[in-house]
């Protein structure tokens, strides 16, 4: 297994950016093909502080392949085009194999 992992800074509006993420970009998510499962949500030190990153997605693929390949086909393209519309600055991609 594959994941996707991205990680975001925290916005200048926390709210805004927390209710845009679940009701328009995660339905945009769940269409890209070879997803097996995702998590994703707020983040915190682990005294429940603010960590170096607000909100992270971690998301399920057979392979660094897979993920590449959901990335590059129209759902995927929509999915990072739309990443501009709720983050001011680009988030944190990562690849880890597990």
């Amino acid at each position: 297994m594959s994941k996707l992992v991205v990680l975001y800074t925290k916005p200048s509006d926390p709210a805004k950016f927390s209710k845009y993420f679940r009701e328009t970009h995660m339905p945009l998510v769940e269409k890209m093909p070879g997803l097996r499962d995702c998590t994703f949500g707020p983040t915190t030190d682990l005294e429940g502080k603010d960590g170096a990153f607000f909100w992270m997605f971690v998301g399920t693929f057979d392979s660094l392949k897979a993920i590449m390949d959901a990335l590059g086909s129209p759902e995927g393209q929509k999915v990072v085009a739309d990443i501009p519309n709720y983050a001011s600055t680009a988030p944190v991609i990562l690849h880890l194999d597990s």
